[in-house]
């Protein structure tokens, strides 16, 4: 069988916004899955977070390999960017929020970063 270790790390930018901070944690930070399998990751925050229509709190998952910059997947909880491919979703609100990943690949061994930003317009 082939596994392969998804390394899920959550990581909060601590935005003093609207809200003021948010903390984000989730656990276990490692997930063991094989090949073809899906996962599904759980994440919560300390405070509600908004749905980002206006100045809120909002929340987006990145993927980072090792030695390059964090790319957004997702954001405001479950909007795929562009080039992400399908078998990622995104979704919660509030204070808990998930990524699933539907038939893990070879290619996503990868850091997989939560994170809380403020958008404001």
């Amino acid at each position: 069988m082939n596994n392969i270790i998804i390394l899920i790390w959550t990581l909060c930018l601590c935005v003093q916004g609207f809200n003021g901070q948010v903390t984000v944690t989730q656990t276990p930070s490692v997930r063991t899955v094989q090949i073809g399998e899906s996962v599904t990751i759980n994440c919560k925050t300390n405070t509600a977070v908004g749905n980002c229509n206006g100045r809120y709190n909002c929340m987006a998952w990145y993927q980072q390999k090792p030695g390059e910059a964090p790319k957004l997947l997702i954001h405001s909880a479950n909007q795929r960017e562009t080039n992400t491919p399908s078998r990622f979703s995104g979704s919660g609100s509030r204070t808990d929020f998930t990524l699933t990943i539907s038939g893990v690949q070879t290619a996503d061994y990868r850091r997989l970063l939560l994170s809380e930003f403020t958008l404001f317009w």
